[in-house]
């Protein structure tokens, strides 16, 4: 996998008996690329079609960012990459009021190798190494945790997709007995949490599985989680314009996470989805403001690709709208 070898027959060191044993019972026909759009700064969204005739999304993401007028001065000298988020599921349950995903309803769950898929066929175009992963795709990865943990698995293998695994980052809305579950099993792969709002009440209006795991539950599983691991956990906070992006959003945000343990990724909404906007630069920088004199670390998430749709879901609901007309 990790040389690309389409035909079994090339892989050398290997019995002809196992080889011929693998061919007979296995297919390595990679994934059907149905559609691919290319945004300005680099991004590339993928729609994929399944066997079933499902569709999931992948997006290549570019490293450093290609956007144009980006100040690249950074990453003189170092190598450029890609970084593949892929999709677990066929649509999503958990209707989260920002998420393109949710609109498409829960189909079912991904099997390892067709989130694997994912990555080679992204990766036998590209023109640059795939160094990284990041589950935040459609779906809710920890709701196909068996699965997810497998393909990440073989992804992070030597003589699988040979990417390290501290480079593989599975996102989740906060399935609290999963997240605990990982913790006990002890992977390296990176741990990313959806927060979106530091308010339980406020949340469950966004994000419907506060009602299920509520936020002091998740909070209490994360904190845990970065202690076992010695290690931040990485909580993803979409912005959203005139919702959670006041000083005092951010300050209730900075007094419910221990500072030692966390790291604050903001994202700016990426489409149009319930109807969300942007954060206005002054209001985002007050928010910032508040984050910074609290000393909760924090980092600013380029949301790309907004040209074709780069948002979790938005090129499948497209063409499933399309279809339905």
């Amino acid at each position: 996998m990790q040389r690309g070898e389409a035909d079994l027959r090339t892989i050398r060191g290997v019995r002809r008996e196992l080889l011929h044993a693998i061919e007979s019972n296995t297919t390595a026909a990679p994934l059907q690329v149905t559609r691919r759009e290319a945004a300005p700064d680099g991004f590339v969204k993928y729609l994929f079609e399944l066997g079933d005739g499902a569709r999931v999304e992948a997006v290549r993401i570019p490293v450093p960012c290609e956007a144009p007028g980006a100040d690249l001065s950074a990453y003189e000298g170092k190598e450029k990459k890609y970084i593949v988020c892929v999709s677990s599921q066929v649509g999503c349950a958990l209707a989260c009021a920002f998420c393109a995903t949710g609109t498409l309803g829960f189909r079912r769950n991904l099997r390892a190798h067709e989130i694997v898929g994912q990555v080679l066929a992204v990766r036998a175009e590209a023109d640059r190494p795939v160094r990284g992963i990041v589950f935040m795709g459609m779906g809710e990865p920890f709701l196909n945790y068996d699965e997810v943990i497998s393909a990440a698995r073989i992804l992070s293998h030597p003589c699988g997709g040979a990417i390290g695994a501290r480079a593989i980052t599975i996102s989740t809305a906060g399935i609290v007995p999963a997240i605990r579950r990982y913790t006990t099993e002890g992977h390296k792969f990176r741990l990313a949490v959806s927060l979106t709002h530091a308010d339980s009440r406020r949340r469950l209006a966004l994000m419907p599985i506060e009602r299920a795991h509520p936020t002091g539950e998740l909070i209490a599983a994360l904190h845990a989680h970065a202690r076992a691991r010695r290690t931040r956990v990485v909580v993803e906070y979409v912005l959203l314009g005139g919702v959670n992006d006041s000083r005092s959003d951010a300050e209730s945000l900075a007094g419910l996470l221990d500072a030692r343990l966390v790291k604050i990724d903001l994202i700016d909404v990426n489409g149009e989805v319930g109807g969300f906007r942007r954060s206005a630069a002054q209001v985002r920088s007050a928010f910032l403001d508040v984050l910074a004199a609290a000393r909760v670390p924090f980092a600013i998430r380029y949301s790309g690709g907004q040209e074709v749709s780069a948002g979790c879901g938005q090129l499948a609901a497209g063409v499933s709208k399309h279809c339905a007309d």
